[in-house]
């Protein structure tokens, strides 16, 4: 169990700098029998083993292919490969366990057994418990680890967490997004899932926070959280952004392009990519691994620097 550390919000609409008392100074993500550097950037490759992701359905739905792609992320600078067994794009179906065990145990097993660190997306705590024996180090939560079942599993595993902001289920979270203030929103909900994480046991080194983009927000949502990064830098977590491909980019691009495949965005998702690294995110999870490395180190060599004395980014 961790001591009594807590994060509070300021009042104001978009939080200013916490004290230090206050934060998780980002050094360092710490993972089941790891900690991961993050002086800079790092990125964490998509590995979906599922037939109907939005943007690559179907491509590593076996194992021998899943290992394959993964293998080509790490080559290609992927510092951790996160593996989903169940969509969660906007209205996507149930998986059973059974079905999500099917599509994920073999993959990470593989991939760990080779020395590779290996997140799991997955909001079931069976899911949880079956991975981690086969080596994952860290669990993404799209439901920002909301139960306690999953808390103490995490806390009980030493694995690494992303606790995401999502309003309602993948199913209906595009219905009607509202908010009366979408960045001190999502920054409330993710200091209180931390908090409770913490609480649970969860080391506080071992938590990041996501800031959800694209569930359970418009477009103008989406573009309101990237706009104020910066709010859930200086929570102290280190943030994972996620905003390969996604529809928002789509429907900005529509005005010069016309409609767009997801496969069609990387251009616009190495744009966020650059904002993201100069207002401090420090995990980007995306498809195109060689892509954000080039654009990630790039922008990170361009960001002006300080001694690290009033912030968590280097």
């Amino acid at each position: 169990m961790c001591g009594p550390f807590k994060v509070s919000l300021p009042p104001a609409r978009i939080p200013t700098r916490v004290s230090r008392e206050q934060i998780v100074v980002a050094g360092v993500w710490k993972l089941r029998g790891r900690s991961v550097p993050l002086e800079g950037p790092i990125v964490m490759g998509i590995l979906n083993t599922t037939p109907d992701s939005f943007a690559d359905g179907g491509r590593y739905s076996g194992v021998e292919e899943a290992v394959s792609a993964a293998l080509d992320m790490v080559a290609s600078g992927a510092t951790i490969i996160d593996v989903g067994g169940e969509s969660t794009r906007p209205g996507a179906s149930l998986v059973s366990l059974d079905e999500e065990l099917d599509r994920v145990v073999d993959v990470v097993d593989q991939l760990a057994s080779q020395g590779i660190l290996v997140s799991v997306d997955t909001s079931k705590p069976e899911v949880v418990t079956a991975v981690v024996e086969a080596g994952a180090v860290a669990i993404n939560d799209v439901t920002g680890l909301e139960t306690p079942r999953m808390r103490e599993l995490c806390a009980d595993a030493g694995v690494g967490v992303v606790v995401m902001h999502m309003e309602g289920t993948p199913r209906t979270m595009q219905r009607d997004p509202r908010y009366d203030d979408v960045v001190r929103e999502v920054t409330e909900y993710l200091i209180d899932g931390a908090n409770a994480a913490i609480e649970a046991g969860v080391s506080a080194e071992s938590i990041a926070i996501d800031p959800g983009i694209g569930f359970g927000k418009t477009v103008e949502h989406n573009i309101e959280l990237m706009s104020n990064l910066e709010a859930f830098v200086d929570t102290g977590f280190p943030v994972v952004l996620g905003t390969s491909r996604k529809g928002f980019l789509g429907n900005i691009l529509e005005s010069v392009r016309g409609t767009t495949l997801p496969s069609e965005r990387d251009g616009a998702t190495a744009a966020t990519i650059a904002l993201a690294v100069a207002s401090g995110v420090r995990i980007l999870r995306v498809h195109n691994v060689p892509l954000a490395v080039d654009v990630a180190y790039t922008a990170n060599a361009m960001v002006p620097k300080d001694d690290g004395k009033e912030t968590n980014r280097s």
